[in-house]
């Protein structure tokens, strides 16, 4: 197996008395998918917080590569290659779907400080932004305002914005999350595209078994903050301890 490109080590984090993650150690590889599933207050977006920086440990590291990350800021952490997307659209509604995707592939590129310069001047930017509408079937509603769109188109977006930043680590918290049967697929086939990548990395957040079944090719249990299982989806949904806790608890979550 290849060289882990993202590992936590007794990754730990307190509120209070309350231990929401407690010493978590796992090594993500470039080409798995690994889904991260647990009952409702298991601790799983918090853990996703921790790797992508929207809170910092009380103890224990993040490393990206040979890089230590675990103090980084959220911004920083992109410029190292780890990219996330959020349980809710994170986009700018009032720019169209073509103007966000620019500002993500500006933010990635040299030119990414020089912010006053006229947008209609960034050839290059704006012909790999349209590269990455094309490749999320986005083209037809290019100059659209994201405010406008569906839900389901919104995802879409957003995952668009995540491969414009071209990040090493994709993240995905419930990403189908609110959408409709008929939309969900295609942000599934996109997250699959990316899995095909055998340089990259994928982490998902999910609850609904059916995406499970469908991405992972490895799932991490979380249960009071405390990892409960790792490995094969088979072997891990088979566990008795894991069903028992998972499978015979809440399903519908948001933790």
């Amino acid at each position: 197996m290849s060289e882990p490109s993202l590992v936590t080590r007794d990754l730990t984090i307190r509120f209070g008395g309350h231990v929401a993650v407690n010493q978590v150690s796992c090594a993500f590889h470039p080409g798995e998918l690994t889904v991260i599933v647990g009952p409702n207050g298991a601790g799983k977006t918090t853990y996703f917080n921790l790797i992508s920086g929207q809170l910092m440990p009380t103890s224990g590291s993040v490393s990206k590569g040979a890089t230590d990350i675990t103090r980084m800021s959220p911004s920083t952490r992109v410029h190292h290659g780890v990219g996330r997307a959020f349980q809710l659209t994170n986009l700018f509604p009032q720019l169209t779907v073509l103007e966000n995707i620019r500002l993500a592939v500006q933010a990635r590129s040299a030119d990414s400080w020089r912010i006053f310069r006229p947008a209609a001047s960034f050839t290059a930017l704006t012909a790999k932004a349209e590269y990455y509408l094309e490749k999320t079937r986005l083209t037809k509603l290019a100059h659209q305002l994201a405010s406008a769109l569906p839900h389901g188109d919104q995802r879409k977006l957003e995952v668009a914005l995540l491969m414009a930043m071209e990040p090493d680590i994709y993240m995905f918290d419930e990403p189908t999350a609110g959408m409709s049967l008929d939309h969900a697929p295609d942000v599934l086939e996109l997250i699959a595209g990316i899995k095909a990548d055998r340089s990259k990395t994928v982490l998902l957040v999910e609850h609904k078994m059916e995406v499970v079944r469908a991405l992972a090719d490895r799932i991490i249990v979380l249960h009071n903050g405390e990892l409960l299982a790792d490995g094969a989806p088979g072997t891990v949904m088979a566990s008795d301890v894991v069903r028992d806790v998972y499978l015979g608890g809440a399903t519908e979550e948001t933790a």
